[in-house]
Parts: structure tokens; sequence; C-alpha cells
């Protein structure tokens, strides 16, 4: 059984030290086409975007990612990222360590595939990993929470267009994100696409950056779904709505009809 939700609810995953400094958080935002000077340059940072968090404990990872944790044991090719969320406790320092702590949370059955919940505390953020595993599902558990987020019956207050580069996922794999799937054509022809795919997380940063402009210290968290795929070298159209402390999105693939890329996400500001 390539899941055992019995085995996998509650088990710790190994603690990590991590560790970063400016070059770090540069390449991290050239990697997400945040290449105005006030990301770039350590001398004039408007501060960290706080999706780094995302890469904070791949950095310097060489290897393609695995899928065994106790209670899973999966091929790569049946997993996609289904969802992300990332809770910021203070901002995210150019220069910084901290421990990172993880469990498994929860195993939901979707009934033709299963999600396994990863959840990573550190001092500086809080980060949930839902990854979505085809063929995994029916063994009789919980559905899981319904995490859709309604958007307003109203134009959106503002709209940003964000190409992305034919070599943006060869960049966004430097970060310690080595899934052949971003690559290798072969591979991402057995996991069921006609070609390499975007990474989400790329994607997932794009957007917030797109939404946040030039103040990353305000944001205090960020959820998403990860609906459909982007290519490298199409253009995103991130459509935001203003309300309150919030700020809802969804972001589609223009080039595409505007085919579905992130849902229900939101953004909570300080």
């Amino acid at each position: 059984m390539p899941i055992d939700p019995d085995t996998a609810v509650g088990a710790e995953l190994p603690s990590r030290d991590l560790s970063w400094d400016s070059t770090d958080v540069l390449l991290y935002h050239l990697a997400i086409g945040a290449d105005e000077l006030s990301y770039v340059y350590e001398d004039a940072l408007c501060g960290v975007l706080p999706t780094f968090a995302t890469v904070a404990t791949t950095l310097r990872d060489t290897a393609p990612p695995s899928v065994t944790m106790p209670g899973v044991d999966v091929d790569l090719t049946r997993v996609v990222h289904g969802r992300q969320e990332l809770e910021i406790h203070r901002p995210i320092p150019v220069k910084g360590r901290c421990v990172a702590r993880s469990r498994i949370v929860a195993v939901h059955d979707k009934g033709s595939a299963a999600v396994v919940v990863t959840e990573t505390v550190t001092e500086l953020f809080t980060s949930r990993i839902s990854i979505f595993v085809k063929g995994a599902g029916g063994f009789g558990g919980d559905r899981g929470p319904d995490t859709r987020v309604p958007m307003p019956d109203r134009e959106p207050d503002a709209e940003v267009l964000t190409p992305t580069d034919p070599r943006q996922a060869l960049w966004y794999r430097l970060l310690g994100d080595r899934n052949p799937l971003h690559v290798d054509p072969a591979f991402a022809a057995r996991a069921g696409f006609g070609r390499p795919i975007l990474h989400g997380l790329c994607t997932y940063g794009m957007v917030l950056k797109a939404a946040v402009g030039g103040e990353p210290d305000r944001v205090a968290g960020y959820q998403a779904r990860f609906a459909g795929v982007v290519h490298p070298g199409e253009t995103l159209r991130t459509r935001i709505w203003y309300e309150d402390d919030r700020l809802l999105l969804t972001a589609t693939v223009a080039d595409r009809n505007d085919a579905p890329a992130l849902s229900d996400a939101v953004v909570t500001l300080r």
C-alpha cells in the first residue's frame, strides 16, 4: 500500500537547520521574475518576499525530491502540488537561520487520489503543503475540509499581467526543487504532461509579487490552490480584489484563454 494513513498522520519528519543570506534571497527574487532594483540589489531591498519561505528548506539541495515518508512511499510521477499555505510570524530577514520541524498532519481520501498534508514550523513562518497523489485514494478516509474561497461578484479592483520567461523553470530549479517534471520532456510525458511545466511554487511567488508590489513585509499569510499548469514563456493574469485586510486573487494563463493557474488564493495583510 503506497499510503498508510494510520502510520502517516502525526508522524514526525526530520528537523532541519536552515540558513540563508542575501545571495539566496536575490537568486529567489530573480527566479520568480522580481527583477526590480528593490528586489535584486542588496542595498536597496524593500524586503524579502514571504514566499521565500517555500524554498528556505530546499536551498542547496541537488537531488530530485522523493516522496518517501512514514506511511507514504509513492512514485514522483504520480504527484503534483495541490495547495500551499503560509503563515508569516514576522518578516523574513535578508540573512538568517532557524530550525524547521515538520510532521504529517493529514491524509485525505479524494476517491481517485489521496492528499497528503505536511506542516513545517519555524520561528519565522509556518508552511503547509498539500500534495495530490494520483491513484492513491479509495481507502475510505475523510475527504478533508472545503478550502474553496468565493470571489466577489464584481470586476476586480486591479489586474496585473506577468510574463514568464521560457527559461524560468531552469532558473527556479537552482533553488533546490530538482523535480525533473520541470525540465525533462520524457519525465513530463510519463507524468501525463505534453511538455515540462513551470514549478507551481514559482507561479505562487510570481502571483504574490504581482499582488503586493513593493510591500512584502505587509504579508501575514498567503494560501492558494494550484488549479492548472503554466508553461514557461506564458503570461500570467492576476486579478485582485481588495477586501479589508485581505486580498482575494485568481491567476490565469492569458495565452490560453485564461486557463486557471491559481485559485482560492487569499493574502492576509498586517
